[in-house]
């Protein structure tokens, strides 16, 4: 295996273990406030739900790079591609923007989602209000997983 494959791997691995490491963070945050919420009062449990899972996405995004640069490089259909050191440190700067903002946004938008439980607790009729804030912090995980697909898949080797 050469180098630039390794690099490559370590590309994908960035981009799925960061990322999965920030929304299971977040998601635990947020779920520790819904638990005192839905222990208080259990018909408010579907909407804080959903904002114990909004930090989850950037799980998501970095499982997704991670599939697309695998795919890119040829594993997934075991046709592994000729990889300079020079292709695969391209692959790994690539997965590099979902990996690390998808770990910093997703422990920052479990936190704003525990915020918005505490809305919901106090007054659920402003849940959409409420959605708001985390989903502020949601658009930087979006355009972080934008650039690392667009990287990905510009690059030839």
């Amino acid at each position: 295996m050469s180098m630039g494959m390794v690099f490559a791997l370590v590309g994908a691995a960035v981009a799925v273990l960061f990322a999965g490491a920030g929304s299971s963070i977040g998601v635990g945050t947020a779920g520790q406030a819904a638990s005192g919420v839905v222990s208080q009062d259990p018909s408010k449990f579907a909407k804080v739900l959903i904002m114990q899972l909004l930090p989850g996405t950037q799980g998501i995004y970095g499982l997704l790079v991670g599939f697309i640069t695998l795919s890119k490089v040829g594993l997934l259909n075991g046709n592994p591609v000729e990889m300079t050191t020079a292709g695969g440190l391209m692959v790994l700067a690539a997965c590099l923007p979902i990996g690390i903002v998808g770990l910093i946004s997703g422990i920052h938008q479990g936190k704003t989602s525990a915020a918005a439980i505490g809305i919901i607790a106090k007054k659920p009729e402003q849940f959409g209000k409420a959605m708001l804030f985390p989903a502020m912090v949601e658009t930087y995980a979006i355009l972080a997983l934008l650039i690392s697909i667009l990287a990905v898949n510009a690059i030839n080797f």
